[in-house]
């Protein structure tokens, strides 16, 4: 079973993503910022990392960074799903090392979608 890690602040965002992702097979694990996601992602290496941007302490953008480029984390492909839009906002994420970005709301279908074509090697920006 593939496993993501959820890194979100938010309850309800958590919750909906979690849901969608346990429905179509998914293990999920969660942390509710950036540096709880770091930790995370280096113990339980998931398959994969959605990441939330906006989020106290370290945001998401430096939370991604530090799992792309740790030796460790590398690997794990990481999505970024945030309220943030802007073209400026998803060249950060994709300087920073992700592989996707996907602007809340997201809808389920879309929301997996994304995750099975990035663990296949896809990068969506």
């Amino acid at each position: 079973m593939a496993s993501v890690l959820i890194v979100d602040d938010s309850p309800t965002e958590t919750y909906k993503m979690e849901v969608a992702l346990k429905k179509n097979g998914f293990e999920v694990f969660k942390a509710d910022n950036g540096m709880d996601g770091v930790a995370a992602a280096k113990k339980h290496l998931p398959d994969l990392v959605l990441m939330d941007v906006v989020m106290p302490g370290l945001n998401g953008f430096q939370a991604t960074r530090q799992l792309t480029q740790a030796k460790e984390t590398a690997h794990i492909p990481v999505i970024i799903v945030t309220t943030k839009d802007q073209q400026t906002d998803k060249l950060w994420g994709k300087r920073q090392g992700a592989k996707g970005y996907l602007v809340k709301p997201v809808d389920e279908k879309k929301l997996v979608d994304s995750v099975r074509q990035v663990m296949e090697g896809a990068i969506l920006f």
